[in-house]
């Protein structure tokens, strides 16, 4: 059995009743950002209730912090699965 390699979910929290539609749109930003710096990823959203929304996307470890950097994600967390 081999490990997989580490990964970072990162994700930016948007709250109240326009949430959803702030969410969508900043996954759409998502990803072009990843397009255009040729990052490989995954995006996505998720809600926690009818006032929380957030985008996310999950990178190589190795890209994690310059996302991070550059996009100012609001969690971040190693995911290894």
């Amino acid at each position: 059995m081999t490990d997989a390699a580490p990964r970072h979910r990162l994700a930016w929290d948007f709250w109240g009743p326009t949430a959803a539609g702030t969410a969508a749109h900043h996954q759409r930003h998502l990803d072009e950002f990843l397009a255009a710096e040729g990052i490989d990823g995954e995006t996505g959203l998720e809600s926690n209730g009818p006032t929380h929304h957030a985008a996310w996307c999950i990178v190589a470890a190795a890209d994690g912090l310059a996302v991070h950097t550059r996009l100012r994600s609001h969690r971040s967390q190693e995911v290894t699965d």
